[in-house]
């Protein structure tokens, strides 16, 4: 019988390829973001370069809603933990959420290779129970690919998060994410994210066992590369055998770059779940 063929893991991971016009989505991000970040700052509704730590990437911007405060929702932004997007990019995506009430905070964190993805996860952390001693009530977490990997691990047992503030936490919404690092490894990008056996397996939210009673929904678009609805179901999948809430929604019409695009909106389906609306 012929061999089977390998599995081309760069290919599998490859997002903007197959998407049409899929490289021009930073540029309209960058732009969609600044005009929002514009509007708020003339309402005096933005606090920026909010500090959590030492790194000169460990800062927050703080967007607040224009009437009562019900709750802090964090977005933590991809780029495989190492593509040089920060907290700039992705400003707009705040909108959903403050209509309803919320505060959104949103984090830019230090890249591979000046540290590892388990130093960004503690980052990640740090930025959250910073976000929390600005506001408070419930915490609702977002994140997108990478940043859907790092609010996943929020979730998990070995958590960064001290136990006060995982008891804030009402939803976790982890989009797209890469729930099992493993594959990365035989990827052209480990030149960078130096991602070895035993890194992987504790930063692999899927081989964690994930913390009583939190609720997820990890959430992806439909038209994705198959390795990330893979992912996706493989993180509700093996987390349904655990003592919480967990579910998967695979958001017809929607690719890697626009299934975030519900978040600028109030009504859509994936504010409202973010929110537990």
């Amino acid at each position: 019988m012929p061999a089977t063929a390998l599995i081309d893991w760069d290919d599998a991971y490859s997002n903007f390829a197959y998407i049409p016009n899929g490289f021009e989505y930073p540029a309209k991000w960058l732009a969609e973001a600044a005009a929002f970040r514009a509007e708020m700052h003339e309402e005096g509704l933005l606090k920026t370069d909010l500090e959590y730590g030492q790194h000169s990437r460990n800062r927050l911007d703080l967007f607040m809603p224009r009437g009562d405060l019900r709750g802090l929702a964090v977005f933590v932004h991809g780029g495989y933990w190492m593509e040089d997007f920060d907290k700039s990019a992705w400003s707009h995506l705040a909108r959903g959420a403050i209509a309803h009430g919320f505060a959104v905070a949103i984090p830019s964190y230090a890249l591979c290779p000046q540290v590892r993805v388990s130093d960004i996860t503690v980052q990640v952390g740090l930025a959250i129970t910073r976000a929390a001693s600005e506001v408070a009530g419930p915490i609702h977490l977002a994140g997108h690919s990478a940043g859907g990997h790092l609010v996943a691990r929020m979730a998990t047992v070995t958590s960064p998060l001290n136990q006060a503030i995982r008891h804030r936490i009402r939803k976790i919404v982890p989009i797209s994410a890469i729930a099992d690092m493993r594959p990365l490894m035989k990827t052209e990008m480990n030149a960078t994210l130096h991602l070895d056996a035993v890194e992987a397996r504790l930063e692999s939210p899927a081989l964690l066992e994930p913390q009583e009673n939190i609720d997820v929904t990890a959430w992806v678009g439909a038209g994705e590369r198959p390795e990330f609805l893979r992912q996706t179901a493989l993180l509700a999948n093996i987390w349904s055998g655990f003592d919480c809430r967990v579910d998967a929604v695979e958001e017809a019409g929607k690719h890697h770059a626009d299934v975030i695009e519900g978040l600028v909106d109030p009504d859509h389906q994936l504010t409202r779940t973010l929110l537990c609306l």
